[in-house]
């Protein structure tokens, strides 16, 4: 099954209350066709956001149910066998409501505890927003097809739409900060964290105004690992040493690859950001590699095949390390969650950049071997 992408709109709040204390009790009512002994699973993601089993049950004159307990609020998905899409929802201990139509999953209705609750609220706001968009797209689409083009309107629905995007980034962080008690707010971070939206020392701010429950969630133990990884390998910290296999299959340090400048760079051949820098990455490599400048990337690829024909495919000429286990040891050493991200070392093996692309990283390395 394809990874599951967690959209905030599927995140809820947390509370420390519970309806009841023995377990929770999901009660679900599918309308539609749906035939008696359909198969429903119950499914969370683990630390590699993909898929896994919880549970399964079966639908009988539409209705369905799980029951269990629940340490911790967390987040859960429901899916209907051969049915496309799923149900989001907070599994806590308690009772709840689930109620939806089989061919709009996303729309379900979810009442009955306070996460929950609070859940519906948040998912209400998020769904205007993306109503909005979802409009501009249309109107964006007739103003493209028109004869002649609708350039005016086009250029008027982009700067909607910017507008738009800093609309729904004001509503998530205000939600944050008036929700410090919401595993909603600790998923909004979380994110924040993995797409480098925020500076490190705001996402530290956003974090320390939690709730201690919400702190001691899954999530919000993740944030505090990922935060602290990240103080590992700040601009001024000695970067991490590890090892990995090469292409060929020897083992491969780090801290035998340091030249005068090191560029650690995380990519994949499935990245197509990555794949789109790599050009830049290379002209680069041959203007200063004679100077001293060595680059050791680490491929964050599930097939080894793939990763070795677009080393072959973008001219990679350099240093290559790989455990061909998606976000690894390494990516998780280096609070690596998303790429491309790049390390630029000194010949010390300090860290004094990160996540230079373009002109920037060629002013850097420039700067470094003068």
């Amino acid at each position: 099954m394809k990874k599951i992408v967690v959209a905030l709109c599927a995140l809820a709040a947390v509370a420390a209350c519970n309806d009841n204390p023995n377990g929770f009790i999901v009660e679900g009512t599918i309308r539609g066709d749906l035939e008696n002994g359909t198969k429903i699973f119950l499914k969370k993601t683990d630390e590699k956001n993909q898929p896994i089993d919880v549970d399964t049950t079966t639908v009988e004159e539409g209705k369905f149910l799980f029951q269990g307990e629940s340490d911790i609020p967390e987040l859960h998905y429901i899916f209907i066998d051969k049915i496309r899409g799923n149900i989001p929802f907070i599994v806590e201990n308690g009772e709840i409501e689930l109620k939806a139509q089989k061919d709009s999953l996303g729309l379900a209705k979810i009442k009955g505890t306070l996460q929950n609750d609070l859940f519906a609220d948040f998912l209400k706001n998020s769904r205007e927003i993306s109503l909005k968009a979802m409009s501009m797209n249309e109107d964006m689409r007739r103003a493209a097809s028109a004869t002649p083009r609708d350039e005016a309107t086009m250029a008027s629905l982009r700067e909607e739409y910017f507008e738009l995007q800093e609309e729904a980034k004001s509503f998530e962080l205000d939600y944050v900060k008036n929700n410090p008690n919401a595993l909603i707010s600790a998923l909004i971070i979380d994110k924040v964290l993995t797409t480098n939206a925020l500076s490190e020392d705001e996402v530290q701010q956003m974090y320390e105004a939690l709730s201690p429950e919400i702190k001691a969630t899954k999530v919000g133990k993740g944030i505090k690992e990922k935060l602290d990884k990240k103080k590992s390998t700040s601009v001024g910290s000695k970067a991490p040493n590890f090892s990995a296999p090469t292409p060929t299959g020897e083992e491969l340090a780090l801290h035998d690859v340091l030249g005068k400048v090191t560029i650690v760079d995380f990519w994949a051949a499935w990245c197509k950001p990555c794949r789109i820098e790599n050009p830049n990455v290379v002209k680069v490599y041959h203007k200063y590699h004679e100077k001293g400048l060595n680059i050791l990337s680490v491929s964050l690829d599930k097939k080894a095949e793939d990763w070795k024909q677009a080393i072959l495919d973008d001219g990679l000429v350099w240093n290559h390390v790989s455990n061909v286990d998606y976000f690894d040891e390494i990516a998780q050493l280096y609070g690596v969650n998303a790429i491309p991200a790049t390390f630029i070392l000194d010949e010390n093996g300090v860290i004094v950049a990160k996540n230079l692309r373009g002109n920037d990283l060629e002013t850097q390395i420039a700067s470094m071997l003068q």
